[in-house]
């Protein structure tokens, strides 16, 4: 911005006009997750948009075309690359905006403007690289997808060539990260005893786009996109169900639009899946008799509006009970885990995970119930370090102890 242009291409005459429509009235500020812990002003909704908003003028406005553009300063730019990139994207904001400003994708726009002038932080450069030659966050060899499954009597992996109907399609945390590894042996463990076929892509599933897209590298994933639908289709698969909100939402929302075309297929979050068939009386479901709370992921629940099935799926447990937190549903507080931003800043994604365990502890449940392997990643870090007495578990590892218990 300080040594060109300022380029206004990512931005949809939309958000441009939501740029306009921002009253200062600051409803936001006291609802941003990341904004309570660092206290930058650039962090919190309203200082980015009046940020870009001075810019515009400051470019395009009376003044700049009668006296000529002020130039953008190096400090400025760079402290408010930090704070745009400071954001979980949880989209709070978005549900107590009294204009109803729809923050997320502006949030985004801002990076890919970012991303285009060159101001991708290094840690998301990097990783953009792994993404780029291994199709995964880790930078590992993608044959190493099906490494939770190893310990698994029956593999669901399927081979190439052959059909099935429903395809897992495990994401990049539950595929290289050992913490999460509980997530889909649960949910593999739950069709095998059902006797349901769950076939998985191996590593043929590459990343699903998500972390690029959100980067403001939104191009980069068309090919990720295209590669993952093709070999879904080659399945001739009828259901595509995935545990981590984040391929929901990309796969759901996204994919369709990079492709120009409808799937073909159905799309759903595992919870999901096991609510039809727990409300059909197919889930054989013994008692867990245990106090849990439930967090809501901000991408299922405020990105892709899925709030009911986790609870409907609990409740269904016999012996559990369920008690939510100060803030649940369209205002559940962020793990700190997303946007990007345990990439390059962890410090901030543990202050933010520790608010919403405060929150867990004050329901006096023994357990926190997630629908997200990254939730879960981000609250048991909190755990270990507050030394909390509490167990962080994901909903289908839930039903898979309530199965079991059934015998």
């Amino acid at each position: 911005m300080s040594l060109q242009p300022l380029k206004l291409s990512s931005y949809t005459v939309r958000q441009l006009m939501e740029l306009d429509a921002c009253t200062r009235c600051g409803e936001c500020i006291a609802w941003c997750p990341t904004f309570a812990e660092n206290r930058q002003e650039l962090t919190h909704p309203l200082g980015k948009i009046a940020r870009l908003r001075d810019w515009i003028v400051r470019h395009y406005g009376l003044r700049a075309r009668l006296f000529g553009r002020r130039p953008v300063g190096e400090e400025e730019l760079g402290e408010y690359t930090r704070g745009v990139y400071a954001c979980t994207l949880c989209a709070r904001c978005r549900e107590v905006c009294p204009v109803h400003i729809d923050t997320r994708p502006l949030w985004i726009a801002m990076r890919e403007q970012l991303a285009e002038l060159g101001r991708l932080p290094p840690a998301l450069a990097t990783l953009q690289g792994n993404i780029t030659r291994s199709q995964n966050i880790a930078g590992e060899d993608n044959a190493g997808r099906i490494g939770w499954s190893a310990n698994l009597p029956d593999q669901p992996a399927r081979p190439a060539g052959q059909s099935a109907g429903l395809v897992y399609f495990v994401g990049c945390v539950s595929a290289f990260y050992p913490q999460a590894y509980a997530i889909p042996q649960s949910l593999a463990q739950i069709f095998q005893v059902l006797g349901l076929d769950l076939a998985t892509l191996a590593s043929d599933e590459w990343c699903c786009g998500f972390p690029l897209i959100i980067a403001g590298l939104g191009r980069e994933a068309t090919a990720l996109a295209k590669h993952n639908v093709a070999a879904v289709r080659a399945l001739g698969a009828h259901t595509v169900v995935t545990t981590c909100p984040s391929c929901l939402h990309t796969w759901r929302r996204t994919y369709p639009t990079i492709i120009g075309e409808p799937l073909g297929f159905r799309v759903l979050h595992a919870s999901e899946l096991l609510a039809e068939l727990a409300e059909a009386g197919q889930l054989p479901l013994g008692p867990y008799p245990h106090v849990v709370t439930y967090h809501d992921p901000c991408d299922l629940g405020r990105t892709s509006g899925i709030y009911e099935a986790p609870r409907q799926l609990l409740r269904a447990i016999p012996g559990l009970e369920l008690r939510e937190m100060r803030d649940s549903r369209q205002l559940a507080l962020c793990c700190g885990g997303g946007g990007d931003v345990e990439t390059g800043d962890p410090t901030l994604t543990a202050a933010v995970a520790r608010r919403r365990l405060l929150q867990a502890q004050e329901t006096g449940a023994d357990a926190i119930v997630s629908a997200c392997q990254q939730c879960k990643r981000t609250l048991t870090a909190a755990v270990r370090r507050e030394k909390a007495r509490l167990r962080v578990l994901d909903v289908v590892e839930v039903v898979w102890q309530a199965m079991q218990a059934a015998g």
